[in-house]
């Protein structure tokens, strides 16, 4: 039986609530009725997000990722019941102190990326620390993709995210990330995608 408790995030697509399940602490993410949206089309977008954002997770955590459990997927109301993961984001964590833990972060995209898997949000408020390791959440706009521009995509939202909410360490950080991306897949794929970082940078500066 699921209770949601609290609002903890309300998005553009969805709505995420601390929830108990069956008693036990949990995760709920919701996508409501779009008003603006034709009432079947809006139903139908609903369970395909529903449903695809739910196989991102599970295809995520077999290829090595460490995510939450999904205890149920309501298609009928468009939810995913999740484990409730304890521990701050990374976001709240990352100082100059801990900015190796940004090296997990590179594995743990490169994981991804070595099972067809583009996150698309990797930002530091999708990471959160676990008794000691990174568990990755909201895969709500994740696709397949083995394509290097979409790779390189992830990287450079990461490196945004890095320089608008830790400036002072965006550089370190970005480094040990790219350096764990390294173990998982070589050097070689390391610096096709920092190649193509770069030329997305530059895209972006004369569009």
């Amino acid at each position: 039986m699921l209770e949601l408790v609290r609002l903890v995030k309300k998005g553009a697509e969805a709505s995420v609530y601390f929830a108990s399940w069956f008693g036990e602490p949990a995760i709920a993410k919701v996508r409501f009725p779009k008003a603006y949206r034709h009432e079947k089309l809006d139903r139908r977008i609903r369970v395909s997000r529903t449903s695809s954002e739910a196989k991102f997770i599970r295809e995520a955590r077999e290829a090595g990722v460490p995510t939450p459990l999904i205890y149920f997927v309501d298609l009928k109301n468009t939810a995913i019941v999740m484990q409730y993961v304890d521990g701050p984001r990374l976001k709240d964590v990352l100082s100059p102190d801990t900015v190796g833990l940004c090296r997990e972060v590179g594995r743990l995209l490169a994981r991804l990326h070595a099972h067809g898997i583009v996150h698309n949000d990797p930002t530091t408020s999708n990471f959160i620390l676990h008794k000691g390791r990174l568990v990755m959440v909201d895969f709500g706009l994740s696709i397949h993709s083995e394509r290097l521009e979409d790779r390189a995509v992830d990287l450079h939202l990461l490196k945004e995210a890095l320089a608008g909410g830790h400036s002072d360490i965006a550089p370190k950080a970005f480094s040990e990330a790219l350096s764990g991306y390294s173990e998982v897949l070589g050097e070689g794929a390391k610096a096709s995608v920092v190649r193509r970082v770069a030329d997305i940078e530059r895209r972006g500066r004369y569009a």
